[in-house]
């Protein structure tokens, strides 16, 4: 079904058709109608057909020109793309085990950092903390403290960007470890603010490794019906962190030497070395094998991932052919792999989108929730009811996060966080009426702490986890981690200068002391993104990576990605084909001549 041969010329031109219901045949639509689809407009209706696109002739032709055996390529890779594509969960389950097991391991350095932010975040609100400082932290010190751990995330972010480009996932993710091992022993030993704060600083580079390595290996080790569980999972083994915290601090609450804060800081050296020996013995990155040009690596990662009994070596050439399509149709598109490589070309909209859905979880409101038992305590609730409703809504998140697994499979990305972010808006403008009463009574307080533990909630099943699927799959294969890294450091820059400063503001008394109608103020962030949202995230469920480079360079809109259908990777590749064979059969006669000639 290859294009007809006057368009094949127009390389910048994407490649899409309309196929009828009504038609047996097939009809190309005209120029006007492929611009008009460029801009998102295309003429005609979804209900009398759907929307078809297929790679650009043009660049399975450079393809055909850079590899030995195109024809073989494309066909093994197509036939691993259909069957990732038609894989059922249980087929998945059956024969990735030990991709699940892996993944699951690295993930769970996101523990460590759960429960340190947790432990951080709470400890403004937390008693001996404050008898062994002030008996109030200050604002400027809580802004600061949780600002050098954002600015340690942003320089460890950066700084795996690099290590993980030369080195690989694995050792990038070792090496942090070895690091949080030692910082530890800063905010255990801390007898001032400066102290603790610098303690913050040095972990916050090790967590800043965990956010982007951990999700990146998770999208990489997994076929397409497990990805959104295992990317998903990074924001489960966060709260699992913050589960962790709370219950340590509830059960430490009425302790009131030192060891009531040194304890649970003393917690946190538990996680390392077992993590550390899974991560050293788990595989690299296939995907990562592949771009380095390692590709007896990556098979041997591919079959260290999967069962033997349901991966056959059919299946393990099926899946490197797809992969090293995959990466050739991303080396045409965009060159280089470094981080300006990210705002070029089709590479742009996508760094846009995956930035500015992780700034749009920190600014729908989640911040109070992030905030709870010092918002709880603002509201006028007890230091005591307030850590053990801290406690509570960290279970509830977790049963979120898992249900989201659920929710995911069936509605998609798109549309869950949609739909989150809206249910967010009112939820905020509930919590908001609850304060308009100075001060609230006492059932207006509890009623606006409900409202928190119900916006923890409805994040965790549609914002958090949702958005850790988003920001793996949107980006290039080539650019995934540099992509999550600028993602992430957008979402801890807007928290330096904006959230963390904002927030603590609005709920200290001696500050703005809003109390609950600080959430007007969030509603009124989050109906902009929720905005952004509805018209610029597309939805990613079930493609592969192959197909979303595809759909990405085809400049498919946002709200059509669901509805435009790509039937088979072969599709806009015969051209391509068929040059090669062409140069195959002239080497060949030229070979011939000349033995000839001799």
């Amino acid at each position: 079904m290859a294009e007809p041969p006057e368009n094949n010329a127009r390389a910048a031109t994407p490649v899409v058709r309309e196929k009828h219901q009504s038609e047996l045949g097939e009809n190309t639509i005209t120029n006007e109608e492929k611009r008009d689809f460029e801009k998102g407009a295309q003429s005609g209706h979804m209900e009398k057909g759907e929307q078809y696109t297929q790679i650009d002739p043009a660049i399975a032709s450079r393809i055909a020109a850079s590899v030995e055996d195109f024809m073989t390529l494309v066909n093994e890779a197509n036939e691993a793309n259909e069957r990732e594509r038609g894989m059922k969960l249980t087929q998945a389950f059956k024969i990735y085990p030990k991709a699940i097991a892996w993944s699951m391991i690295l993930s769970s350095c996101l523990i460590m950092e759960g429960y340190g932010t947790a432990v951080v975040g709470s400890y403004a609100a937390y008693p001996t903390f404050r008898n062994k400082f002030e008996d109030l932290i200050p604002a400027d010190w809580q802004n600061g403290i949780a600002g050098a751990t954002n600015v340690g995330e942003i320089i460890g972010l950066q700084i795996a960007g690099f290590v993980s480009d030369r080195w690989g996932y694995r050792w990038t993710i070792l090496t942090a470890l070895i690091g949080v091992t030692g910082f530890i022993f800063f905010p255990f030993y801390a007898n001032s603010l400066t102290v603790f704060l610098i303690g913050e600083l040095f972990q916050g580079i090790a967590w800043g490794v965990f956010q982007t390595m951990t999700v990146a290996y998770a999208a990489e080790v997994c076929p397409v019906p497990l990805r959104h569980y295992l990317t998903a999972y990074v924001n489960l083994c966060w709260i699992i962190g913050q589960f962790i915290s709370s219950g340590v601090l509830a059960g430490l609450e009425s302790r009131r030497d030192e060891w009531g804060y040194k304890i649970p800081f003393a917690l946190q050296w538990i996680w390392p070395i077992p993590i550390g020996i899974g991560t050293f013995l788990a595989p690299e990155s296939p995907w990562w094998c592949v771009r380095k040009g390692y590709k007896a690596r990556a098979e041997e990662s591919l079959k260290r991932l999967a069962r033997s009994s349901g991966f056959s070596q059919r299946d393990a050439d099926g899946a490197m052919a797809l992969m090293v399509y995959t990466d050739e149709i991303e080396k045409q598109v965009t060159k280089g792999t470094r981080y300006r490589s990210c705002f070029k070309g089709v590479d742009l909209r996508r760094t846009e989108i995956v930035c500015l859905t992780w700034i749009a979880q920190t600014m729908s409101g989640t911040t109070l929730g992030g905030l709870s038992a010092f918002f709880y305590q603002q509201a006028g609730i007890s230091d005591s009811d307030s850590f053990k409703l801290g406690f509570g809504q960290n279970g509830i998140n977790a049963v979120a996060t898992i249900a989201s697994w659920f929710v995911l499979n069936k509605v998609g990305r798109r549309t869950l966080m949609f739909t989150g972010m809206c249910v967010m808006f009112m939820f905020l403008l509930i919590t908001g009426f609850m304060g308009i009463h100075d001060p609230p009574s006492t059932a207006e307080s509890w009623a606006a702490g409900t409202m928190v533990l119900l916006m923890s909630a409805t994040a965790n099943l549609a914002l958090n986890p949702v958005v850790y699927t988003i920001v793996s799959e949107i980006p290039s294969s080539r650019l995934r981690a540099k992509s999550i890294i600028l993602a992430r450091n957008a979402y801890n820059a807007i928290n330096i200068a904006f959230v963390n400063v904002v927030s603590y503001r609005q709920l200290t008394p001696a500050e703005w002391n809003w109390g609950p109608k600080s959430a007007f103020f969030w509603a009124g962030i989050n109906a902009i993104f929720t905005t952004y949202i509805f018209f610029r995230l597309p939805e990613t469920k079930g493609r592969t990576y192959a197909e979303l480079d595809i759909l990405f360079e085809n400049k498919v809109p946002a709200r059509k990605f669901a509805s435009t259908k790509i039937e088979t990777l072969m599709e806009g590749t015969e051209d391509a084909q068929k040059e090669q064979a062409d140069r195959i059969t002239n080497a060949a006669a030229a070979e011939s001549a000349t033995r000839d000639g001799a």
